[in-house]
């Protein structure tokens, strides 16, 4: 569904040039969950700003269902992105509007339907994440996990080929996680959606993902199934899964690491 070819990116020129992303390589296949995991600062937030068209490489390719997005003005991205639909960590429900007209808002603004075939697609799309009854509720009124599944009713009103997740499972307690992991491989399962995950959840990453990107200072450092990745050797997978403070990956990173870019710039 999505293939990505030899992608770069950096940020700042000269001696304060900082390297994001090198030689990124990576295919995501139709219907299928990847999961994308690494520590803060290894790139995963940029490519997945790369994958939405909000970011333009420095050179590489991406093909998202055969189509080369890196190539495409406004316009034509806003059709493409038609094709997506997006999870954002915080949710990113607008709090002036109720449950039921956050999720009609890409309907609304998408397509010429009718207010009451609107109003059906979007209990439709509520039910589908188990909240079916709660249109009239306002974002304030919900508890984390209610907004998760709001925000996650909203990516798919426009019954999506791809969803992408920002950190599905940040900020929940286990039972919802286990909520929320259901649903994303519900809807990969049973729809055929093509979903992209960013998460520093391991055990979620390793429950739902048919495969799994590891990134390590831009670079893949592994790629595979959940088991493929716990039987890896290299020491810098094996402490990033049992969460170890000591290893290669170190607890405290240096401007040397990273640059001093990275204090200003959200990756």
């Amino acid at each position: 569904m999505i293939e990505v070819k030899n992608l770069h990116k950096s940020f700042g020129e000269g001696d304060k040039k900082l390297v994001v992303l090198e030689d990124f390589n990576a295919s995501f296949e139709r219907g299928k969950i990847t999961s994308i995991i690494g520590g803060s600062g290894s790139g995963k937030s940029t490519i997945l700003k790369h994958l939405i068209g909000a970011y333009k490489p420095d050179s590489g390719r991406i093909l998202l269902d055969r189509e080369d997005i890196t190539r495409l003005n406004n316009e034509e991205l806003n059709r493409v992105r038609k094709k997506f639909g997006i999870m954002f960590q915080s949710g990113a429900l607008f709090n002036s509007l109720t449950v039921e007209e956050n999720v009609a808002l890409p309907l609304r603004e998408h397509t010429d339907l009718n207010d009451n075939t609107i109003r059906i697609m979007v209990k439709m799309k509520l039910e589908m994440v188990g909240l079916r009854g709660a249109e009239h509720l306002k974002p304030a009124q919900l508890s984390g996990g209610m907004i998760k599944r709001i925000a996650l009713a909203r990516a798919i009103a426009l019954d999506p080929k791809i969803v992408f997740y920002d950190e599905p499972s940040a900020g929940l307690d286990p039972i919802s996680i286990g909520v929320i992991d259901k649903l994303i491989m519900d809807l990969s399962r049973k729809m055929g959606i093509t979903s992209i995950v960013v998460t520093h959840e391991i055990p979620s990453a390793m429950r739902i993902s048919d495969k799994i990107i590891m990134l390590f200072k831009g670079k893949i450092i592994a790629q595979g199934s959940p088991g493929e990745l716990k039987a890896s050797a290299d020491p810098r997978v094996v402490q990033f899964i049992k969460g170890d403070p000591d290893g290669p990956i170190p607890f405290s990173k240096s401007t040397v690491d990273y640059g001093e870019e990275l204090k200003e710039m959200t990756f």
